[in-house]
């Protein structure tokens, strides 16, 4: 590393980031978002420090207490979101993806649940979407929370995948090549 430094510097008049560079294997660093995975052949991966900002970033337009609907929310995030796949959707760890994808998802549903607000409320859209009557009341009388409730079997009958697409909300998998 102080070889290459040197060089650059004399030689190319170039100054060095010493917290950017570093010498490490490819595993532990990153360029561009992407990272390397420790296997004896690597894949291409999301970087963590990617992900983590992805996260935030999801978090931000996903808040619970932002008083939009959620045909509002699903357009907003999905200009996001396609282009984060857009450019993270060439990785080869697709499973990162399918986790991505199923967080936001809940965390959708958390924002529906807490919309509902109260426990009649919750039990009359439970039912009108199709939930079992002994399965809607005990999911609206739960006294858990928003995120405990979201990832429910209740939720998932009221609110399927196929529900949220429909509302416009992008996936961040990308569509399998015909």
């Amino acid at each position: 590393m102080a070889s290459v430094e040197r060089f650059l510097d004399r030689r190319l008049k170039l100054k060095v980031n010493t917290q950017k560079s570093a010498v490490a294997p490819p595993h532990r660093r990153k360029f561009l978002g992407f990272s390397f995975t420790n296997e004896k052949t690597p894949r291409r991966r999301i970087a963590p420090q990617a992900v983590a900002r992805f996260r935030e970033r999801v978090r931000v337009l996903t808040m619970r207490t932002r008083g939009a609907s959620l045909a509002q929310i699903a357009k907003e995030l999905s200009l996001y979101l396609k282009g984060w796949r857009g450019y993270f959707g060439f990785c080869e760890t697709p499973s990162v993806l399918r986790r991505l994808d199923q967080w936001i998802r809940r965390r959708l549903r958390s924002i529906v649940w807490k919309q509902w607000k109260r426990g009649r409320t919750r039990f009359a859209e439970l039912r009108r979407r199709g939930v079992g009557h002994d399965l809607a009341a005990q999911t609206a009388g739960s006294p858990h929370g928003p995120w405990r409730i979201s990832n429910s079997p209740a939720l998932a009958i009221a609110l399927p995948n196929a529900f949220l697409a429909s509302i416009g909300l992008a996936s961040v998998v990308p569509a399998k090549a015909a």
